[in-house]
């Protein structure tokens, strides 16, 4: 086989795989947004999703601030209360680094365009030991073939789910952009040994995919994923952010979040959510004035 052809199945055979095996998630409207009116089916390859947008209002908005996700307890999700709060970190975080490639963030206290809200509906935990066994035969191959870019899918059980919805709000109250989105870990995602594992990583899916719907105004499917930008490359590898009203949410865990992520470590491991976080200061009005 040529390295072209090489190269052609390391690109085509991960898109097949993970659309071969994926998780079932609940696309449920759980109450949490204000209405749910025309709301329009617009799934993605691998999500369900239903969204609407007002674009002219959203393109005109020039300040956002973004209040902690809820993740309430339920019987039928078994994550227990750190587990979900850091899943929940993860959604507020992941949308703050995007939202500021086109918004001025602000602390919760203060006035803004626009006020996103999301909360997750549901979750599927991740089954651990299922996740071992996959990361047992990925080492296998790596001792047994060295050296060789052939993906190793993961075992298809114990998959993880996510369900969110999560609102955009005027400074008035009405709604200019909603989102319903649920999706399930397929069989590339990295295979973490911990219940929230799978939920913990479609988290920064779903902030990524809400924050292009605001930023946008338009559907964050049907084209190609949205990648963050150069400059937010230092905060992803656990600088300080953009505004330091992301603060509130704590910093990315960096080169140690990816490594763990590739060894299959619990996220608790590597990421410490926003314990050590310090409230969001305001914003200075001069500043604030200048960049409006």
């Amino acid at each position: 086989m040529t390295s072209l052809s090489l190269l052609g199945w390391t690109a085509v055979v991960p898109l097949a795989l993970g659309t071969a095996g994926c998780a079932s998630a609940p696309l449920d409207r759980a109450g949490s947004l204000t209405n749910y009116e025309r709301l329009a089916d617009a799934n993605g390859l691998v999500t369900r999703a239903q969204l609407r947008a007002s674009k002219k209002e959203l393109l005109e908005a020039k300040s956002i601030r973004i209040m902690p996700t809820a993740f309430p307890a339920r019987a039928d999700v078994a994550l227990n209360d750190a587990e979900r709060r850091l899943v929940a970190n993860a959604v507020s975080r992941e949308m703050c680094l995007r939202l500021s490639e086109r918004f001025q963030i602000v602390a919760p206290v203060e006035e803004a365009d626009l006020t996103v809200q999301a909360t997750i509906t549901h979750a599927t935990p991740t089954n651990a030991t299922a996740s071992a066994a996959s990361r047992a035969v990925s080492i296998a191959k790596s001792v047994a073939l060295p050296g060789v870019p052939v993906p190793v899918p993961r075992l298809p059980i114990g998959l993880g789910t996510l369900s969110v919805e999560a609102e955009a709000r005027d400074f008035a109250g009405f709604q200019r952009a909603a989102m319903v989105w649920a999706r399930g870990a397929n069989i590339t995602n990295s295979a973490r040994m911990a219940n929230d594992g799978d939920a913990y990583d479609l988290a920064s899916d779903f902030g990524a995919d809400f924050a292009t719907l605001v930023s946008t105004g338009a559907s964050p499917f049907g084209g190609l994923p949205s990648l963050p930008s150069v400059a937010s490359v230092p905060a992803r590898l656990g600088g300080a952010p953009k505004y330091a009203a992301c603060e509130q949410f704590g910093r990315f865990p960096g080169l140690k979040g990816y490594v763990g992520q590739g060894l299959g470590l619990p996220p608790d491991w590597t990421d410490k959510g926003a314990d050590e976080a310090k409230p969001a200061p305001p914003s200075s009005p001069a500043v604030a004035s200048a960049e409006r």
